[in-house]
């Protein structure tokens, strides 16, 4: 059974969900995000994360809101302290299974990659993957819930160093610093030299014809 809850407001990111759920009998509880849906280039990353009680890093929070320098600085700590699976899904089967099922495939294989096997996982999102135990999911959980946030900031560290890798082969795209996304500099990029071979081609403006390649 999968339970979508909505929040308002930000409670802070305590471990407070996962301790509720271990106490209604759960032992094992996984946070689960995905990074790199809207980018034209690049792989999907997504993470699962198990805390650990006793150690559980200060600081978690949303990927998005936190400085390149501290995600780096949590992602160190989490590797350290937690149970961790990461998978990617390459953008050529992007390409070919769509991006949403590329984001669950993800998602799947960041759950079975951990070494332990969770009871409960908790999904960032409305739309869950389908996994070998209970699933919640959270819209904006990744803000909301330490474990969530954990997945977030080892899934973005993770993508982000692996488009900074391609921007050393690829310099014209800018993809260590616009990490495969669609600003004005890339797009330009595009314009004029046109894909590279990480590009995801099933991805407007490449299908759409929007750019003269």
């Amino acid at each position: 059974m999968t339970i979508t809850i909505r929040q308002t407001s930000k409670p802070g990111l305590r471990f407070k969900h996962e301790r509720a759920y271990h106490a209604a009998g759960y032992r094992c509880v996984a946070g689960l995000d995905e990074v790199g849906r809207g980018p034209l280039a690049g792989p999907v990353v997504s993470a699962a994360v198990v805390l650990d009680p006793k150690r559980v890093p200060k600081g978690l929070d949303d990927s998005k809101v936190l400085t390149a320098a501290r995600r780096e600085e949590l992602f160190e700590e989490i590797l350290a302290t937690a149970e961790v699976g990461i998978a990617s899904i390459s953008h050529g089967e992007v390409d070919t299974i769509n991006i949403r099922q590329a984001s669950l495939r993800a998602m799947v294989r960041a759950l079975a990659a951990l070494p332990c096997k969770p009871d409960l996982a908790l999904v960032d999102g409305n739309d869950p993957p389908k996994l070998p135990c209970k699933v919640e999911t959270f819209i904006g959980g990744d803000g909301l819930i330490a474990s969530i946030a954990a997945a977030s900031i080892v899934a973005k560290v993770v993508r982000d160093r692996l488009m900074t890798r391609l921007g050393a082969i690829y310099p014209v795209y800018g993809f260590e610093t616009n990490a495969g996304y669609s600003t004005k500099g890339h797009l330009s990029a595009i314009a004029s030299d046109g894909p590279c071979p990480f590009h995801r081609l099933s991805f407007s403006p490449f299908r759409q014809g929007l750019l003269d390649l």
